[in-house]
Order: C-alpha cells, then sequence, then structure tokens
C-alpha cells in the first residue's frame, strides 16, 4: 500500500505514480504518434483561480540549461528537494526557490504568482513540459518558440519536429501508455486542492493485518461508484476541462484517475498505520505519538487538519494519535501549531509541526518535555542517499535515532544505545 504523496498542485514532475495492477504495454503500432498542437479552448473561462492551484517543482542548474531528461521522458529534479525549475519560476515571475519558498511560508501575496484565471493556471503548469525531450531544447532557443507539438498519444511529453519524435520513438514507445496516465493525474491531482478529493471514506470493516491491498480497501468503501460519479459530474472537474487545453477523457478514464489519486492521498497515514503494525505499537491500548523527520512541502502544503484521519477509521476507537511533523521546509498553515505537552486527545488524530532540524527539535521539545518522544519515526523519501551535501545534513539526525531506541515499558521513554 505504501506510495508517496508529491504534493504540489498538479504541475509535478518526476516518475510517474505507481498505479495499481499491471503496468500497460506499447501498443502494436510501430510508428510514433502524430504531434498534435497544444490545443486551447475557444472561450477560456475567465473565472480568479483559487490560490490552491499553485505548482511546484524543482530547482534546476543553470537557468540558460535546457533542461535535464531522464529516461521517461520527465525533466530531472536536482538537489532531491521540492521546488521549482527554473522554467516554472519564469512563468511564476519569481527569480528563485527562495522567492517559493517565501510564497508558501505566506511572505508573498498570492497575486505575485502572475495567475490571474482557470485557464492561466493550467497553461502555466503546462508550459513546465515544453521542451523537446530528444534534444532538450526550450522554446526560446528554437527558431519558432511554437513549433513544439505534443505526442498526440500520451499528451505528455513534446518534440521540435519530426525529426526529433522519430529518433526518441524506441524509448518513448516503452512509456507512452504508462505517460498518458501521468498527464491524466497530474490534471486531475488539482481535485485534491479544491477539496473534492479525496471522497469520504468508512469505517473498516476487515481487521488492519487482513487489508492486503487496495483493492481490499476499496471494498471496504459504501456507496463507491455513487462517490466516484459525484467527482466526475462535479463543478470543479467541469472547470477544469474547461480551461486545461485537452480533450475531456472519457468517464471511465476520469474514475480510474480518481481512484489512483485516492490511493496515492492515504498513502501516507496507511504507511503509517502499517509501521505502527509491523512493529506492534497498539493504538488501541494507550495513546501514540509518531514524527515525521525531514517533512518537506510534500508532505504539508495545503496539508488539513483532517488529512491524516483515515488512521481513525482503520483503528476505530484508538487512544489518541499524534503527527508531528519537523523539517526546516515545513509549510506555514492550519498544522503550525506547536507540538501537544499532553497526550493526543482520545479517538482524534492531532497534527503538528515543527519548522526546523530534527536534533534540534528534540533538544529543545522532547529533552525539554515540551514534546513527547516518539513511539515511531517516519522519513518519506528523505533523499538523503542521493547526494553527499544531503547526507551531511542528516547526519545529526541519523546519529541521533541510532543512538536512541523505544523502551518497552508502558510508557514512553527512551534509552541510550551503548
Amino acid at each position: 500500500m505504501a506510495g508517496g504523496r508529491r504534493r504540489g498542485g498538479g504541475g509535478r514532475r518526476g516518475g510517474p505514480r505507481q498505479h495499481p495492477g499491471t503496468p500497460g504495454t506499447p501498443g502494436p503500432a510501430s510508428l510514433p504518434a502524430p504531434l498534435s498542437p497544444a490545443a486551447t479552448p475557444a472561450q477560456p473561462n475567465a473565472g480568479a483561480a483559487p490560490k490552491t492551484g499553485r505548482s511546484k517543482k524543482a530547482p534546476e542548474e543553470p537557468a540558460a540549461r535546457a533542461p535535464d531528461v531522464d529516461s521517461l521522458g520527465f525533466q530531472a529534479m536536482d538537489r532531491n528537494v521540492p521546488g521549482l525549475s527554473h522554467v516554472i519560476l519564469q512563468k511564476l515571475n519569481m527569480k528563485s526557490y527562495e522567492d517559493y519558498k517565501s510564497a508558501m511560508d505566506g511572505r508573498k501575496s498570492g497575486s505575485d504568482f502572475g495567475i490571474r484565471t482557470y485557464f492561466d493556471m493550467f497553461q502555466k503548469m503546462e508550459d513546465t513540459f515544453k521542451f523537446c525531450v530528444e534534444c532538450k531544447k526550450l522554446p526560446d532557443a528554437l527558431p519558432d518558440p511554437k513549433s513544439l507539438r505534443r505526442c498526440k498519444r500520451c499528451q505528455n511529453v513534446y518534440y521540435c519536429g519530426v525529426a526529433c519524435q522519430r529518433a526518441n520513438w524506441p524509448l518513448h514507445k516503452k512509456f507512452c501508455k504508462k505517460l498518458k496516465l501521468v498527464a491524466l493525474d497530474r490534471l486531475v491531482e488539482w481535485l485534491i486542492f479544491t477539496g473534492d478529493i479525496p471522497f469520504p471514506t468508512d469505517t473498516w470493516t476487515k481487521p488492519a493485518w487482513d487489508v492486503k491491498g487496495w483493492e481490499d480497501w476499496f471494498s471496504m468503501q459504501e456507496q463507491l461508484e455513487e462517490k466516484l460519479g459525484a467527482i466526475v459530474a462535479g463543478r470543479y472537474m467541469t472547470l477544469l476541462w474547461a480551461n486545461a487545453g485537452k480533450p475531456r477523457p472519457e468517464d471511465a478514464e476520469l474514475r480510474e484517475s480518481i481512484r489512483r489519486l485516492v490511493t496515492d492521498f492515504h498513502s501516507r497515514p496507511l504507511t503509517i498505520g502499517l509501521g505502527l503494525r509491523l512493529f506492534g505499537i497498539d493504538p488501541l491500548t494507550r495513546p501514540l505519538t509518531v514524527h515525521v523527520v525531514g517533512a518537506s512541502h510534500v508532505e504539508t502544503l495545503n496539508t488539513r487538519l483532517t488529512d491524516y484521519d483515515e488512521l481513525t477509521r482503520m483503528f476505530p476507537g484508538h487512544q489518541g494519535v499524534e503527527m508531528v511533523m519537523v523539517g526546516v521546509d515545513v509549510v506555514d498553515g492550519p498544522i503550525m501549531r506547536p507540538p501537544l505537552t499532553t497526550l493526543a486527545p482520545r479517538g482524534k488524530v492531532y497534527l503538528s509541526s515543527y519548522k526546523g532540524l530534527y536534533h534540534d527539535f528534540w533538544e529543545s521539545h522532547v529533552e525539554t518535555k515540551l514534546a513527547a518522544p516518539p513511539d515511531l519515526v517516519v522519513g518519506f523519501h528523505p533523499g538523503f542517499h542521493a547526494c553527499p551535501d544531503l547526507l551531511a545534513g542528516w547526519l545529526p539526525t541519523l546519529l541521533l535515532l541510532l543512538g536512541t531506541i523505544a523502551c518497552p515499558c508502558s510508557s514512553p521513554c527512551t534509552v541510550s544505545r551503548s
């Protein structure tokens, strides 16, 4: 069940999301799909776009350099941190990743993003994909910036001409069907920020250890098809496809996209629930504290106080769970409140946060009893293995965690490991 959300208003980049089931295989066609221009609606909706439609990307090295592209045709993330590429920074009228962080932390107004309408928002998101995946040229490096055309099949990658598309086809054909799902999901993901996704879920009718996968989870959701149908027919789904600049998919495709995004949304709380189960930590016997170490924009951008309530449905009757998000890039928002000095309220999942390094949080809050020691520490894709600089930054936290173990007594405490 473990997945991992990368929250970012729909305009994200990286490898394709892990989809349930067997990955799609290339079709029988031996030639690349025709190129198609980036379609735009004849009458874009002029309504003001909500602040929640912000996209985010990781910073790229020099702005003048064409983006690096991985084997799937996605612009590569450098530094392994959530953020924005220089391409999208330019579209958002920003100069640096620090400008983006300031905006996310509430130090800039939404108007600085240069987005005025839904159509404008979706087009700026799409602009971040407009570079030739074969020769790596950006639009402004081409004789005609408008010459870029999308792959007509996947609607996800661009080419500057037929020659580049043919040269890239042997690689692209392996992933074209999968990338079509990615292109769809990154648009439908906007409905997470409008509140349409996830749909209201039900208390688990099976013990946690009997739920082996997402199909088991979906089987516990009453009136599932009605819930999916209401989202597909909803106002924001209509606004999306009136302004996205792409043809609206069939309802069946939209339903499958919603299912994938719902599993993506719930992957973090359910991974934590799985961790509690695997380590024999029972939330039914006592209140628990979980620390999410290295939390950043990925875990905290637009996070709502109810985002981890699936743990309550997973463990009905639990004694209370506090989730503390700790990281230097924690985004200001509803969960930006100090950790509890008392135990979490019974039957509730309480979200709090600390903006800073984990070992500093431990010294200033845990050791001084301003926060409870953790029953479980979780790090989602911390990335310290990918970059020496990140590993150096993580080293004090890793040493702290390696030198601290949970005492097997009934009350939470820590014991130094010799």
